[in-house]
């Protein structure tokens, strides 16, 4: 396989504030799991899906001297002309501070991915950039929803005493009298 194309026609790719020189492989993952319930004499159904996070694996390398975005207000700065081991620091403080990241590939752009895994080899060939296998997981984040709670005076059961819930409008009926 030649990697001499991937060196000098690189795309810009993004993890967070990290712009890599080069991009050897990127691998994504998206899984939806299926549940399946045996029934009756061991047949097996599938009655409910949903979707696990997005993973991504990216094998990066870093030049002394990679150019990075400077952004107010992060914890950790990451900073122009730097040399490997402190692009490999600044990598450790993204992965600490738990800071969701947009990370751009060549085939899609992620929204709220933590890096999960950074793992760095130096070897004679290596000594002098930065070669990282890093694997990215994207985070759900959801919106709560503020519900109703019943008055404090309605609460004679304390915690047994269910929330205000909407069942549907009603409509009266006459009462008959016994005859």
């Amino acid at each position: 396989m030649d990697i001499q194309p991937t060196l000098f026609l690189q795309s810009r790719r993004k993890i967070g504030f990290f712009f890599p020189d080069v991009v050897i492989k990127e691998t994504h993952n998206d899984t939806l799991v299926i549940t399946e319930h045996q029934v009756e004499s061991g047949a097996f159904i599938a009655d409910h899906a949903y979707k696990k996070p997005a993973e991504l694996t990216m094998e990066v390398g870093f030049a002394a001297g990679a150019l990075v975005d400077l952004v107010n207000g992060l914890p950790f700065m990451p900073q122009a002309d730097s040399d490997p081991k402190e692009l490999y620091r600044q990598m450790l403080d993204l992965q600490q501070s738990r800071i969701p990241v947009e990370v751009i590939t060549g085939k899609r752009i992620y929204k709220n991915m933590l890096l999960q895994t950074i793992s760095v080899t130096t070897d004679k060939l290596t000594e002098y950039v930065l070669n990282a296998t890093l694997t990215l997981r994207e985070i759900i984040i959801t919106q709560p929803t503020m519900l109703q709670a019943a008055d404090k005076k309605n609460m004679t059961q304390g915690v047994s005493t269910s929330s205000v819930q909407n069942t549907g409008s009603k409509n009266e009926l006459p009462v008959s009298k016994p005859a």
